[in-house]
């Protein structure tokens, strides 16, 4: 069996008059993320992890913000082609790793729901699937709430 780690990032900038989309569910928050698609940066952050994995580049490149096609597009549909576009190299999820930084709002509750919704995307477990929550403590452009960044660890494999 061969075994890849992948690694991705993601920031969004925090801006009034948008929804809120973090692992694919709608947040009740007075901001939402800018974007060109739904700007669900845990998603994002998620697909680079897995792209990067499989060796096929980044999200920007299979997705670009430049095309039409994916102006305000949800990130799960992002997130479903991704995991079509890793199997088709035939690689299936070990395990995935996420950890949100979000002064506001407290994501602790929605978790569950988030695992729920990615692995019903993904077709895996949701014990395949952890996600944490953190502040900056109010230090940095998170913690001034200007924006809110994701980082995402996959482990794939290809029997």
């Amino acid at each position: 069996m061969k075994i890849r780690v992948g690694f991705g990032f993601d920031v969004h900038r925090l801006v009034s008059d948008r929804d809120l989309w973090i692992g694919g569910i709608r947040l009740e928050h007075e901001k939402g993320l800018m974007g060109h698609s739904d700007a669900d940066v845990l998603i994002h952050a998620l697909c680079d992890a897995l792209l990067g994995a499989a060796n096929m580049r980044d999200i920007g490149y299979h997705f670009p913000d430049t095309a039409g096609e994916y102006k305000d597009i949800d990130s799960k549909i992002l997130l479903y082609k991704t995991m079509q576009l890793i199997r088709e190299k035939g690689y299936e999820i070990s395990n995935i790793d996420i950890t949100i930084c979000a002064e506001r709002p407290k994501l602790k509750a929605h978790i569950p729901t988030m695992q729920e919704t990615l692995a019903n995307v993904m077709a895996i477990d949701t014990e395949d699937i952890s996600i944490k929550a953190t502040t900056t403590e109010k230090l940095g452009f998170t913690g001034r709430e200007e924006g809110i960044s994701a980082y995402a660890t996959v482990l794939i494999y290809k029997k």
